[in-house]
This record gives structure tokens, sequence and C-alpha cells, in this order.
């Protein structure tokens, strides 16, 4: 199985560096090939770098690993090549604000992930995962003993659930489920199952996570 991570910036590193660790293999593509080709010399035999294009053609996954407008450009772009590979989903509703923050890019209750999905081909497997901590979490909390941290994910599709719970376990966190697509907004920036919005910063455990679920109304 081969997941391409189109971008290399703090998300798609850290989330490439967990799944190689593990032994999976990922191919890299970035706006700036020569990035992705010295991270995966970084990253060992089971990482490689390609195009865009050749990185999509080669996936049993795609990871979108960029800002949602981007993603936009690219759905459009590879529109025909997405109805066969799962599609993962980090993105937030949020954007850089120019002064090295972030800025809202969407209206209140409006997900990235609907948006997304509202672009999508039918026929794909969508899953919304890995956005759900900060790129610094990924990196130096996987594989927490004696309980993991939990990675919430979002979808409708059983094919696509079942790859996020594989990928999130390769990397060293507990894959936990907050529902269908209508439920994503809980699990990106600023929703209630997000460690940056109720979440106050916290990595939680897999009972934390289900006391919240099980708790019930979204904050979104």
């Amino acid at each position: 199985m081969v997941t391409a991570i189109i971008g290399t910036g703090k998300i798609g590193t850290a989330i490439a560096t967990d799944l190689t660790a593990a032994g999976q293999s990922v191919v890299l593509a970035s706006r700036t090939p020569l990035h992705a080709a010295q991270l995966a010399g970084e990253l060992g035999a089971s990482a490689s770098a390609a195009d865009v294009a050749d990185a999509i053609e080669r996936a049993d996954t795609i990871v979108f690993a960029v800002w949602l407008a981007a993603i936009k450009n690219l759905l459009r772009a590879y529109w025909r090549e997405l109805p066969g590979p799962v599609v993962l989903d980090p993105s937030n509703r949020v954007g850089p604000d120019g002064e090295g923050g972030f800025a809202r890019t969407l209206p209140d209750g409006v997900s990235s992930a609907s948006v997304i999905a509202s672009l999508l081909p039918s026929g794909t497997h969508y899953v919304k995962a890995f956005g759900t901590v900060s790129a610094a979490t990924l990196a130096s909390q996987a594989h927490l003993v004696p309980d993991r941290g939990v990675l919430f994910y979002a979808t409708d599709d059983d094919v696509a659930a079942r790859t996020a719970e594989r990928l999130i376990s390769a990397a060293g966190f507990d894959p936990v489920k907050a529902g269908g697509v209508d439920q994503a907004i809980r699990i990106e920036m600023y929703g209630d199952l997000h460690q940056f919005g109720g979440l106050n910063g916290k990595l939680i455990t897999r009972a934390e996570a289900e006391a919240l679920l099980a708790d019930g109304t979204p904050l979104g």
C-alpha cells in the first residue's frame, strides 16, 4: 500500500515521518520538488519523491497536506483520478493571516470537509483525518505509553474509515471515529474535538475521547 503525501510542510512532514517510521511506503510531492526529494532521502527506503501527477497515480491513499485553497485547486486538476484511491484530508477552516498566525477562511458553521466533499467526484472514498492536532504533536507524541493519544477522523465511507484506522494506528496514535462528514466540523480547528478548540491544547486518550462523544452536544 502506498500513501501519497501532497505537501511537505509541517503537517505533511510529520505524517510522512510517523508513517515511514512504521515501515509504511510513502511518496512525497511538493511545489518545491527539491524539498520533497531531500525529505524522502532523510526518511529512508520507505519514502520516495515524485511530481504530483505521478504520486497520485501510484497511490492507494492521497493525503492533501496543504491549505484548503490549494486543495481546491488540486481537486480540480486531478478530478478524474480521485474516485479510485482514498482521499485523506487533514485541512482546517483556516489559512495564514500574514502575521505568523491563523485566520478563519470559512463562515461559522461551515467545515473545510463540507467544502472539499462537495468538490469530489461521485464514488470518491473520502475521510477527514490527521488534522485534529498540531504538526508538533504529530511529530513528538506518537506511540505514547501506556495510552496512545487519539486522532479523530470523520467519514461516511467504510473503505476510507478502514484506511484512516490503519494509517492512524501505524503513525502511533489511537483512531476514534467522530462520525460522518457532517460531524467533521467538530474535529477541525475551533471545534470541540480539536486540540485547538474545545480540547484546550490537550492530546486526549481513547477513554476521554469516548466520554466526549457520549456527552453529545458539539460546540462547532
